[in-house]
C-alpha cells in the first residue's frame, strides 16, 4: 500500500543535499547518477530528466538520464531515453516504491521517447521481478570488473601477452600523463572520431563534449604521448574511492613498432585505480553474451571478473521502435 508520505521529485534541486550524499553510500550508486554528471549533460545542451522518491523525509531512490536522438532522417526513430549505471536505491527500499517511481518515470517520458533502457554498471538482479511486472524486460549484457587492490597483484592478473605490451610501450619510451591543454584534448578526439569512423561505426558525441568534460574536471584524460604526440587515450571518470570507469579509449594502434597506445592507456588507468585507493576499474561494457564481440576479448586480457548486469528496456511506441532497429541497421551496414 502506498501512503500518503511518498513524495516523487522531478528535479533534484528540491532535494537536499545531504540526503543524496547519504543515498550515494548505496551500492547501487554509480557516477552516472550523480547532480554533477546531470549538470554536464545540460550544459553540452542534452535534455535531461530527474526523479527521486522520498518517503518520511528519506530518500529512498534517485534516478537521472538523457534523451538522446541522432541528426537528421535517424531524429524521428531514434529517440531515446538512457539511464547510465542504473538507479540508486536504497537497500531496504521496498518494491511497490520502485513500481511506484518507474510507473512516474514512464508516465512523463512515454511520449518523449521511443523506448527507455536503464545500463546497469551494479548488480540488480534483485529488481528484476519487479521492472518486469512494469514493462521493463531484461536483457543479458556482459562487463569485466577489476580489482584494483595494489598493482603489483593487478600485474599477476595481466595476461603474459598484455603485460609485454605495456613493458615494450614503456621500454620504446612511450609515456602516459594527465591533458593539461585543450590541444591535447582535440588531438585525442581527431583518433578517437577515426576509430569511431572505421570501426565502432555508433554515434560519438562532438568535440565540445569532451573539451567540457575536461573544463569542468569531472572526468580523468590520460593521453599517451610517444615522441611529444598523442597517440592514445582513456577517458574516466571517478566516483568517489569506488569505481574508475573506461568511457572511452583509443590509440594509433599497429604503427609504431612496440607501442600499444590503447593498452597503455588502460593498464595506467588501472595502476591509478591501485595508487589511490580507489576500489575497482570498470570497463563499461563487454557487448551481449551472444553477440561475437571482437573488444571482449580484448578487455579479457587485463584480469577482470566477467559480469552479467544486464540492461531493462521499455519500449514505449513498439511502431517506431521496429522501424527505428530496421533503418539504423541498414543505415550502418550501407557505411
Amino acid at each position: 500500500m502506498i501512503t500518503t508520505s511518498i513524495t516523487i521529485h522531478k528535479n533534484s534541486s528540491q532535494i537536499p543535499p545531504e540526503h543524496l550524499d547519504k543515498l550515494s553510500e548505496s551500492a547501487t550508486a554509480n557516477f552516472f547518477q550523480t547532480k554533477e554528471t546531470i549538470h554536464f549533460f545540460k550544459s553540452i545542451g542534452l535534455e535531461t530528466f530527474e526523479f527521486a522518491l522520498e518517503y518520511d523525509n528519506k530518500l529512498m531512490a534517485f534516478v537521472t538520464g538523457v534523451i538522446q536522438k541522432e541528426k537528421g532522417l535517424k531524429s524521428t526513430f531514434t529517440k531515446r531515453a538512457i539511464i547510465y549505471g542504473g538507479p540508486i536505491l536504497s537497500p531496504n527500499i521496498p518494491e511497490e516504491y520502485i513500481t511506484e517511481l518507474f510507473k512516474t518515470v514512464i508516465r512523463e517520458l512515454k511520449n518523449k521517447a521511443i523506448y527507455i533502457e536503464i545500463r546497469n554498471f551494479n548488480d540488480y538482479s534483485n529488481y528484476k521481478s519487479v521492472l518486469d511486472k512494469i514493462g521493463f524486460e531484461y536483457h543479458p549484457h556482459l562487463n569485466f570488473h577489476v580489482t584494483s587492490d595494489t598493482e603489483e597483484n593487478a600485474k599477476k592478473r595481466l595476461s603474459s601477452s598484455k603485460l609485454r605490451q605495456i613493458k615494450k610501450s614503456i621500454k620504446e619510451g612511450a609515456e602516459v600523463r594527465e591533458a593539461s591543454e585543450e590541444h591535447e584534448i582535440e588531438a585525442f578526439y581527431r583518433i578517437l572520431k577515426n576509430l569511431y569512423k572505421t570501426k565502432v561505426k555508433t554515434p560519438l558525441p562532438e568535440l565540445y563534449f569532451f573539451t567540457t568534460l575536461w573544463s569542468q574536471g569531472l572526468t580523468k584524460f590520460f593521453l599517451v604521448f610517444y615522441h611529444n604526440e598523442v597517440i592514445g587515450g582513456i577517458v574516466c571518470p571517478i566516483f568517489k574511492n569506488k569505481v574508475i570507469y573506461e568511457w572511452f579509449v583509443c590509440g594509433i594502434d599497429r604503427t609504431y613498432k612496440n607501442v600499444y597506445p590503447s593498452i597503455l592507456a588502460t593498464w595506467y588507468a588501472i595502476q591509478y585505480a591501485c595508487k589511490n585507493n580507489i576500489e575497482r576499474f570498470d570497463f563499461m561494457g563487454a557487448g551481449r553474451p551472444d553477440d561475437d564481440y571482437g573488444v571482449r576479448e580484448f578487455k579479457s586480457k587485463f584480469g577482470g571478473e566477467l559480469v552479467e548486469h544486464g540492461r531493462f528496456l521499455y519500449v514505449s511506441q513498439p511502431f517506431f521502435y521496429q522501424l527505428g532497429k530496421t533503418a539504423v541497421k541498414i543505415l550502418k551496414d550501407s557505411k
